[in-house]
């Protein structure tokens, strides 16, 4: 008996199209992945910093039809728009908005693996395929676990996953495998101006290309990685009681151990993401309390943490 993958609309994630003949070098001197190896056949993840090298936006990036489709924030895509068009001079580039006709979904679930598998994509991060009509689906670039993604048509959308027998799955049972693979959801997980990308995964999710040269912020993240400068990291947290607020510290007694970041509420609890200090979580004895309620934080398997 077969089992069938799940899908979850992300009505939150918006599709930005970067088309023209500069298109793959505009954005290569921008974010922090290789814009290079994105095409039909392959998504990336990668993000863009402000010249200080702190996080600004996070975006899938796929070739389709020409054009390079960014998976982003869809309340936050015109202050992409705008960030970018102040790169864009004298190049042939053309950035266009169209999440009015192109809506993103989540696949997850047991079933992903053996759908994948049956619908051609090679078992490798990120690889991409059409799927329905002038759709694209691609496994998740940064971790196998957390499932795939597609961009479809926004119009009959759901009916293309449903002929697919993929089954209907809301938002927040796709939050709730984010959050316990710790995978960070944008601005909701990381601060405009102020994150920096290694505290946050980008390392060892793929979102940073250590040989790609030069792109903007490119030297405090390198700086970061090589002097061993990660002193907090965003991690997975489960709560006993109601989620804290966002931007709720975590105190290790009167010392401040983190910040409550995205969550979702359980039967039992809660579960988030949390930024912790390094430090306060060595000693998992520890009691953090955050508004209340007590905070156990987990470092995933696809976590390195430099000693």
């Amino acid at each position: 008996m077969s089992i069938e993958p799940n899908f979850s609309i992300l009505e939150d994630r918006g599709i930005l199209a970067i088309s023209g003949e500069d298109r793959v070098s505009f954005l290569q001197g921008l974010v922090s992945n290789d814009v290079k190896k994105a095409g039909p056949g392959r998504a990336i993840y990668a993000a863009l910093l402000t010249p200080q090298g702190k996080y600004l936006h996070d975006f899938f990036i796929v070739e389709q039809n020409g054009a390079l489709l960014l998976d982003c924030e869809k309340a936050r895509l015109e202050d992409l728009i705008k960030r970018l068009t102040l790169y864009k001079l004298r190049v042939d580039v053309t950035l266009q908005d169209r999440s009015d006709e192109l809506t993103v979904a989540a696949i997850f679930g047991d079933g992903w693996a053996a759908w994948a598998k049956g619908a051609g994509l090679p078992d490798s991060p990120g690889a991409a395929a059409a799927f329905g009509e002038e759709g694209i689906v691609y496994a998740d670039p940064r971790l196998a676990d957390v499932g795939g993604r597609a961009i479809v048509l926004a119009n009959g959308a759901e009916m293309a996953f449903e002929s697919a027998d993929f089954k209907t799955a809301s938002a927040a049972d796709y939050d709730r495998l984010r959050l316990q693979l710790g995978l960070p959801d944008g601005s909701r997980d990381m601060i405009v101006e102020k994150s920096i990308l290694l505290e946050s995964g980008f390392d060892e999710l793929g979102g940073v290309d250590w040989d790609k040269g030069c792109y903007m912020g490119q030297e405090l993240t390198a700086r970061t990685k090589y002097r061993g400068l990660v002193k907090k990291r965003l991690m997975p947290v489960t709560f006993d009681g109601p989620p804290p607020a966002p931007a709720t510290p975590i105190m290790l007694g009167e010392k401040e151990a983190g910040e409550v970041r995205s969550s979702v509420a359980t039967e039992d609890g809660g579960v988030g993401l949390a930024l912790m200090r390094l430090e306060a979580i060595e000693d998992v004895s520890a009691k953090l309390i955050a508004d209340g309620v007590s905070v156990a934080p987990s470092k995933p398997g696809w976590m390195t943490v430099q000693e």
